[in-house]
């Protein structure tokens, strides 16, 4: 299946924006949805609309049986070992900050190091910010080459037998760097830390295995991958899990409760307090069996066709400047002198395309780039080179219109 079949299959890609067709650019902020996904969220409120865990009736039955569903897809789609090592959540941040608050607030001691890198977004350099600062442990940056992207050189340069913890993206959101978390992992548990990625940017475009990765922890959100918003995954390994505590307390994540003191249900219903985000996972495991149906590793060879393509016709255009690296995933990020990012992208949505425009929630990287915004194009398995044509033609005539205003 084609580009241009697989964009039939997505419904808010048929209308026009603008008096335009419209051309999404917008996919690592979050991807739209295809009907399979949709019909199978639509499905759920129609005909088995029922809460999970908690009763014997048949609706009842049905709804537990596809979260459980969806979270034995989440397992093999990111290989691993246990359903019991996957916890449903709200999304990449819900899961960072659990980890933050439930392990590292437990674990760290005054004087440890937590590592991390300039690049993170918000939602993996805060928590890990916030949590050093509350207990007295020092937060550590592994240095960046001028592209952004660091070498194993500094990390083992960065990470001592201090180090207890390093989080990591697995492909930055700004630059489309694909991180080598497998093999930082490797000098992280050589110093005897935890290993804590963020896939956010990842599980969506290239093949994620936890095990083969050896990561400690790592979380992704459903709506970045085609999936609904407001459901995400942590992965954690189990004896990693066991040990911590919820974050939560209510019900559904109890086992008894006395009038002083209460017991957890086992992994990893324990993390999973309240009623459930169940659409959201039922949507999420149709979101994976559509993901799996076309192929990551096709995927992944359409989008870098795509980003090649781009950048090829982006250079040609005076004044640009893309930021990262030339080996990317899925996006390009850039300015244009004399233009700022966010009358671009105002520029373009009159067009009827829809690129992100600002810090892009990583806000010490734009010092770093020292650009106060950036402007991002990023792409998925429904874009085409029609779309990167559309998106070039309107970049030349906004750029020539800011210079006929300004000159």
């Amino acid at each position: 299946m084609n580009a241009k079949e697989i964009r039939e299959l997505f419904p808010i890609l048929k209308q026009e924006v603008n008096g335009h067709p419209l051309v999404y650019l917008d996919s690592a902020a979050t991807s739209q949805k295809p009907v399979q996904v949709i019909e199978a969220v639509d499905r759920y409120y129609r005909e088995y609309n029922s809460n999970v865990h908690r009763g014997v009736h048949t609706l009842g039955t049905l709804a537990t049986d596809g979260y459980e569903g969806a979270r034995e897809k989440v397992r093999a789609f990111i290989n691993a070992r246990a359903m019991e090592e996957i916890v449903f959540t709200r999304g990449t941040t819900t899961g960072l900050n659990l980890v933050a608050w439930s392990y590292a607030r437990s674990v760290l001691k005054e004087g440890d190091e937590v590592v991390i890198t300039q690049v993170e977004h918000h939602s993996n350099l805060i928590p890990w910010q916030q949590a050093a600062k509350a207990i007295g442990a020092t937060l550590k940056y592994i240095p960046l080459q001028p592209d952004g992207t660091i070498t194993l050189e500094a990390a083992e340069q960065t990470i001592t037998p201090k180090t207890k913890l390093v989080a990591m993206g697995y492909v930055s959101n700004v630059l489309g760097t694909v991180n080598p978390v497998k093999e930082v992992a490797d000098i992280v548990h050589r110093n005897g830390g935890v290993m804590v990625v963020d896939a956010a940017q990842a599980a969506p475009h290239i093949r994620v295995d936890v095990q083969d990765l050896d990561c400690d922890f790592l979380a992704f959100s459903g709506h970045k991958m085609a999936g609904p918003t407001g459901i995400g995954v942590l992965y954690g390994k189990q004896s990693l899990l066991e040990s911590m505590e919820p974050i939560e307390f209510g019900g559904e994540m109890i086992d008894f409760v006395e009038l002083y003191d209460s017991t957890w249900k086992e992994l990893p219903w324990k993390f999973e307090g309240g009623t459930p985000i169940i659409a959201g996972a039922i949507g999420l495991g149709a979101a994976i069996d559509f993901i799996e149906s076309i192929g990551l590793d096709a995927i992944r060879e359409h989008e870098l066709k795509l980003v090649k393509y781009t950048m090829e016709q982006m250079r040609a255009i005076e004044g640009m400047t893309i930021y990262g690296p030339e080996e990317r995933s899925g996006l390009v990020t850039f300015n244009i002198e004399g233009v700022h990012p966010h009358d671009l992208a105002t520029v373009l949505d009159t067009e009827g395309i829809a690129i992100r425009a600002g810090h892009h929630c990583a806000q010490p990287l734009m010092k770093f780039l020292k650009a106060s915004a950036t402007a991002r194009a990023s792409f998925y398995l429904y874009n085409t080179e029609e779309d990167v044509d559309t998106f070039v033609k309107a970049l030349l005539k906004t750029k020539e219109y800011f210079g006929n205003v300004f000159s």
